[in-house]
């Protein structure tokens, strides 16, 4: 009797599990993001109707995919190929439209006043977790939140204020150098020569970031700068694909590589960061790069604090270090490539850049003096960056039920600010949006944008990127050397197609033909 009562109730109990368990999942894939949807209709938005787990990933997908067997014109628009899935959207939806990543939507704001808000308030709206495998490609200041977040900021900011910088300055130019005298070599025999500057512009800026935040070269670091680059192709797939809790510890084959690219860069760092531990407990003297000045404040932490909680530990260095390697690198490269390929493009503006940059330094090395008065080059790059951001968008969201602006959301909806759709608005730029124009900068980017948040190639807010004074430094290092030393133009072969693996750039590289000045 007692031994078929226990199996009642624990038939009873199993079956309330079951129940509980199945109304969470309908609840999950269905009845929440039905209640959504009707929520962002109420309020104006639009978008494709729900459909069950899938949503619209694989019209995205679909989307993404197209788009990079795409070649378009020179003067084409670029957002059809760069931002498929944002510009197909509103061009069916509107500026308030949405999209469904599996059973959560992702509102696109466009809003410059909500824009605003939504990146100034930092620990509402939130970064969201998404993939954790997508982390694996540093897993640092940019990923984190909350304390870690202002703890961290706080430890690397004194490391990329710019008196410090200007220490960096002869890396840097070293690194121009090496690359400025291959190129010499090759325009020496015929006084011209045709080339893909893409993987010249990628050592430079890898040489740089090896040399400035571990004192080492390019050559020292390649393994490294090597692995980051697979790991960004593979966390790009990562991203576009539905994620399931636990699906993180399955062993397909990308997962796998993931994981050992991590590893592999994480063994090659450790040695580096040992050493100069250890140098520092023996009281050496501190190196000035950007891993001895984070070593630094972070000790300097330690000691205000009395207590290891506030400051880094040697895995959180290992994580930020690896975000150096990939974020300064990428960021630079794409800044230089679209530089180039534009003022190839626009030899009036590369004249008047020329012009300027030879009339600060003649043929002497430049400068930090000579490269904060370089006006013209300065109005170049902004422009570039508002035509070729580095990164396309930030995502963003709810951490609770809030009003942004008059709009209601609840905790976990994604936000979504596309920064080129921003970037190439004519609503906000004018007719010639699309255009090359520098001089829409002539008076600063305050101006240029009317004090409006509409304009933000590095972000914007507290989590505007802590390394932004470092690549715009770079930038306008190596942009006036190679002006002192060459004109360039496009060459014939040259075929025109931006694309994002996390950050933009030439999909067939940039073919140039470069000339001796």
């Amino acid at each position: 009797m007692e031994l078929e009562i226990c199996f009642k109730v624990t038939g009873s109990l199993f079956l309330a599990y079951v129940v509980v368990v199945a109304w969470r999942l309908l609840n999950w894939v269905w009845i929440r993001p039905k209640k959504l949807e009707k929520m962002l209709r109420d309020q104006g938005f639009k978008g494709n109707s729900y459909r069950l787990l899938y949503g619209d990933i694989r019209e995205l997908a679909a989307l993404k995919k197209q788009a990079r067997s795409k070649r378009i014109g020179l003067s084409d628009d670029i957002l059809p190929l760069v931002a498929p899935t944002v510009h197909a959207a509103i061009s069916k939806h509107g500026k308030k439209s949405f999209v469904w990543l599996g059973p959560k939507p992702l509102v696109y704001i466009t809003d410059p006043d909500l824009i605003k808000e939504v990146l100034n308030k930092i620990f509402t709206f939130q970064k969201p977790s998404g993939n954790p495998l997508t982390k694996l490609i540093g897993d640092g200041l940019v990923t984190a939140e909350g304390d870690k977040w202002t703890q961290h900021r706080k430890i690397m900011k004194p490391a990329f204020h710019l008196e410090k910088l200007k220490d960096m300055l002869p890396a840097m130019y070293l690194s121009c150098s090496e690359i400025m005298s291959k190129w010499k070599e090759m325009v020496s025999t015929e006084g011209q020569c045709e080339l893909d500057v893409w993987p010249y512009i990628e050592t430079l800026t890898s040489d740089v970031i090896s040399r400035t935040a571990f004192g080492s070269s390019y050559a020292e670091g390649r393994k490294i700068f090597q692995l980051q680059k697979e790991q960004a192709e593979l966390v790009m797939q990562a991203a576009q694909t539905l994620y399931l809790p636990g699906m993180r510890y399955l062993p397909t084959k990308r997962t796998r590589r993931m994981k050992e690219i991590s590893n592999e860069v994480r063994a090659a760092l450790t040695p580096i960061i040992s050493k100069r531990l250890k140098a520092m407990q023996a009281g050496k003297r501190i190196h000035h790069d950007l891993l001895g000045q984070l070593l630094e404040s972070n000790s300097a932490e330690i000691k205000e604090n009395k207590n290891m909680k506030y400051a880094m530990s040697v895995n959180d260095i290992i994580e930020e270090c690896k975000l150096f390697y990939f974020v300064g690198q990428e960021t630079t490269s794409n800044l230089l490539i679209w530089t180039m390929i534009l003022l190839s493009q626009h030899s009036y503006w590369q004249k008047r850049a020329r012009e300027e940059v030879l009339q600060a330094f003649g043929s002497n090395k430049p400068d930090l003096e000579g490269l904060n008065r370089l006006k013209v080059v300065n109005m170049i790059l902004l422009e570039t960056l508002r035509l070729y951001p580095s990164g396309t968008v930030l995502t963003r969201t709810t951490s609770e039920d809030i009003k942004l602006g008059e709009i209601a959301l609840p905790a976990g909806v994604l936000l979504q600010i596309s920064i080129i759709l921003m970037h190439h608005d004519k609503e906000i730029w004018g007719d010639d949006a699309k255009e090359f124009n520098p001089a829409r900068f002539s008076d600063g980017v305050l101006k240029a944008t009317n004090g409006k948040t509409v304009y933000f190639p590095f972000s914007s807010g507290p989590r505007i990127c802590i390394g932004q004074n470092f690549a715009m430094l770079e930038a306008k290092i190596a942009i006036s050397m190679i002006l002192q030393r060459f004109s360039f133009m496009l060459s014939p072969s040259y075929r025109h197609a931006p694309y994002a693996v996390i950050s933009l750039q030439p999909q067939y590289g940039a073919n140039l033909i470069l000339k001796a000045v």
